[in-house]
């Protein structure tokens, strides 16, 4: 049986709207740095971050609403986090080793020559 929303406890209210806002925002400024910095490498890198705390925050205040409304635990929601957790930073590596091997091959001056 689940628990009408009218009657959720008001720190159950305050805590997911906190996490909400919370991951949101992150995820806003995420999509500033990717809109706002100036370089390919600078750009790739703030996604990154607001995408994961973002997806953190997000998948807290899920895990919390509904193991409340539903009165049991409900935890299939860390299965996104993980895969956005691992993901992610795969994403990150690989365009930026693509980014890095077009530069170099370009002989763009502004990148460092290969150490190998």
């Amino acid at each position: 049986m689940t628990m009408p929303v009218a009657d959720l406890p008001l720190w159950v209210v305050i805590a997911v709207s906190t996490f909400l806002l919370l991951g949101s925002g992150l995820t806003l400024l995420g999509a500033i740095g990717l809109l706002r910095l100036p370089t390919f490498y600078e750009r790739i890198h703030a996604p990154t971050l607001g995408t994961s705390w973002g997806v953190g925050a997000i998948m807290l205040a899920s895990i919390l609403y509904f193991s409340i409304v539903g009165s049991r635990a409900i935890l299939h929601e860390v299965l996104i986090g993980i895969f956005v957790t691992l993901t992610t930073p795969i994403t990150l590596i690989l365009l930026a080793r693509a980014a890095l091997h077009r530069d170099r091959t370009e002989g763009n001056p502004s990148v460092p020559v290969d150490g190998s």
